[in-house]
């Protein structure tokens, strides 16, 4: 199966998403509140375009289930996920003024351009492909973590790790990895590889977005930005 085969592929990566001290310290409630800060923002603006993503993969399935399967996870970047990171932006005090003040990081633009292109110019099973990882490796690193710490009541983190090890998210992604098996199947070779690399190029995005946060990323041009 294709699932089965890109994630025993991309094991080294996935090991790396999990040991990363972001996800580390997130789990261990450590994380300094600056660098979720930083996270939620970006990943606010990155969810806006992996819904545009997902509102394009209902356009082009030709089954109608599946259709319906890519809106309502549209609907759920926007609405359930947004809510999360609007939680934790009034928990931290952060106005309009706060979050205009941060940029859009290089990676958070890569990763959201990168979905943008495949969904635009790549076949519909590349775009699944690439889709993927956002659903299946958030819900395998909430999962992990929700095991580590146990009981989340008093938690620092506990609405995040809640969110992505839910039952209901877990479901989601099931659906999601039958989509792409059952695309991958009736796939031809040419296809089928270049769904392996969307799906791997989007991992590396998913390790270089932490990683980003955990740097709190900037422009290295921004000295010459006007008025930098």
């Amino acid at each position: 199966m294709f699932c089965d085969d890109v994630w025993a592929h991309s094991t080294a990566l996935l090991r790396a998403i999990h040991e990363h001290p972001f996800n580390t310290a997130l789990g261990e409630g450590t994380l300094d509140r600056r660098r979720f800060a930083f996270y939620i923002v970006q990943d606010a603006r990155y969810l806006e375009a992996f819904s545009k993503a997902l509102a394009t993969a209902s356009v082009r399935a030709g089954d109608p289930e599946e259709a319906a399967f890519w809106s309502a996870s549209a609907h759920a970047a926007l609405a359930a996920e947004r809510t999360l990171h609007e939680g934790y932006i009034e928990e931290y005090g952060l106005s309009a003024a706060d979050l205009s003040g941060i940029r859009t990081s290089p990676t958070c633009l890569g990763y959201s351009s990168f979905l943008q292109a495949v969904a635009l110019a790549a076949p519909y099973p590349v775009l699944v492909a690439a889709l993927l990882p956002c659903f299946w490796v958030y819900q395998d690193v909430g999962a992990a973590l929700l095991q580590q710490v146990g009981d989340v009541a008093d938690h620092p983190y506990r609405a995040w790790i809640s969110t992505y090890a839910d039952p209901d998210f877990a479901k989601s992604v099931e659906r999601a990895k039958e989509i792409a098996d059952r695309l991958a199947a009736g796939a031809d070779g040419e296809t089928r590889a270049a769904m392996t690399e969307a799906f791997v190029q989007a991992t590396e995005y998913e390790w270089m977005f932490w990683d980003s946060a955990w740097h709190r990323e900037t422009w290295p041009t921004e000295q010459w930005r006007p008025g930098g």
